[in-house]
């Protein structure tokens, strides 16, 4: 149907241009962590936004001039190319293997907005149409050229992949407005699926946060502190005010060692204290060495920092982040037991927002929280901390997996066992 074809890409620069989990610089650190990578170039016959075609005949072109052709009696096909990156790791002493595709690939074209939609169906309820406009597109109609596009992609890359390798995992880049639509997006994924045999199955566990609030840096500072919740401007001035210090440390800077014992002292408190699994100190420590050296050396990659929050003696908090031209991400994040009421999380967050801004970044992504405002959620309290900044919430489908071997079964019910024994199991066995 997409007619995929790949190439596969030897020697790539590092470049800084889409999610910073497809960069190669990220590919090039997990490659040193288990992780194998390989890179392609991908073209694949893709459908036009419906509703935006002006043609005759059986072919037109857009702006882009992009070559396109008519597939059915209401679609028109452009050939597109992207670059993906496909990270690889064995596991159980090479029983098998699994291919990850993070943060790819986007939607074919955009939903209709939601005001549009209302219209026609309220157009309809009224009688003035007696049919919904073809060219509407919503996530239900999405949803059935998705599922081919995703299973059609991982048969393209099987024969690139090892012979052990079970699935191929998705993390699409396809972000929802709220949950409801999100949640009709993957319901029509699972629908397609089973209709068309595609073997496409969304996983108990997802990699990337599916949820999460983005705080837009367009805006010049005063704007973006208007926009979050009085009490937490409140709070990042009486950090401030009671003498929280914040440290900002780069990989390439002489104190990294000893201010990176400082963040793991507190991670391994957060950890104990929330139950979260956390790297070795070496992942982290690896990670911000390379991007400085990388940096260092003229290349365009992402800047990762960590920033700590001081007071007196004390180390109370810290953050690691990324910075890039397109966006930044709050990447890991830690605490102390102590002095909590000097509200140096705030002040960590505004800092680090206030240095993305000036780097150069459309926003800064929270990454990670819960979906709703839910009292009963076990991190309700996070989804408030992180929602008062003043971002707008994202709902993305989470992970979704292509089958390949009919050990697949076998192996994610380990996964799920695994998943549930950490998640649910340890955490009642110590108290939480």
């Amino acid at each position: 149907m997409f007619d995929i074809k790949l190439s596969k890409i030897e020697n790539t620069s590092l470049t800084n241009e889409g999610s910073f989990l497809q960069t190669p610089f990220w590919c090039e650190f997990k490659a040193k962590h288990g992780w194998k990578y390989l890179r392609f170039e991908m073209s694949a016959k893709v459908p036009v936004e419906r509703g935006s075609r002006d043609c005759e005949g059986g072919s037109c072109s857009t702006d882009q001039g992009h070559s396109q052709h008519e597939h059915s009696e209401n679609q028109i096909l452009e050939e597109r190319t992207y670059e993906v990156s496909v990270l690889v790791r064995s596991f159980a002493k090479g029983l098998f293997s699994l291919a990850y595709i993070p943060l790819f690939p986007s939607l074919l074209y955009k939903c209709t907005s939601e005001e549009k939609i209302d219209s026609a169906f309220d157009s309809l309820e009224s009688e003035q149409s007696v049919l919904i406009d073809e060219t509407l597109v919503t996530p239900e109609t999405q949803s059935i050229e998705f599922a081919s596009f995703i299973a059609e992609i991982a048969g393209a890359l099987k024969s690139y992949l090892p012979k052990n390798c079970i699935c191929v995992r998705f993390d699409p880049a396809v972000e929802f407005g709220n949950p409801f639509d999100r949640d009709t997006f993957n319901y029509g994924l699972k629908v397609v699926s089973y209709a068309d045999r595609l073997k496409l199955k969304k996983t108990r566990v997802d990699i990337q946060p599916p949820d999460s609030t983005q705080i837009d840096l367009t805006a010049d500072e005063d704007e973006i502190l208007n926009r979050m919740k009085s009490k937490w401007r409140y709070n990042i001035r009486l950090a401030e005010k009671k003498g929280v210090e914040i440290e900002k440390i780069l990989g390439n800077d002489s104190n990294l060692s000893e201010k990176l014992d400082k963040f793991y002292e507190l991670y391994k408190i957060t950890s104990e204290r929330d139950g979260i699994a956390i790297h070795p100190k070496s992942y982290y420590e690896d990670l911000l060495r390379s991007s400085a050296k990388e940096i260092a050396d003229g290349k365009d990659v992402p800047q990762i920092s960590l920033y700590l929050a001081r007071h007196e003696e004390d180390y109370l908090g810290a953050i690691i982040t990324l910075f890039s031209k397109t966006e930044s991400i709050y990447l890991y994040g830690c605490s102390s037991n102590v002095k909590r009421n000097l509200m140096p999380n705030f002040l960590l967050q505004w800092t680090a927002m206030k240095d993305a801004k000036a780097y150069g970044s459309a926003y800064y992504d929270m990454y990670g929280m819960p979906p709703t405002d839910d009292e009963n959620h076990p991190m309700h309290g996070l989804y408030l901390f992180k929602t008062g900044f003043g971002g707008k919430n994202i709902h993305r489908i989470g992970s979704w997996d292509v089958q390949l071997k009919a050990i697949y079964s076998l192996c994610t019910m380990a996964e799920n066992l695994r998943a549930f024994w950490h998640k649910k199991v340890l955490k009642k066995i110590r108290g939480r």
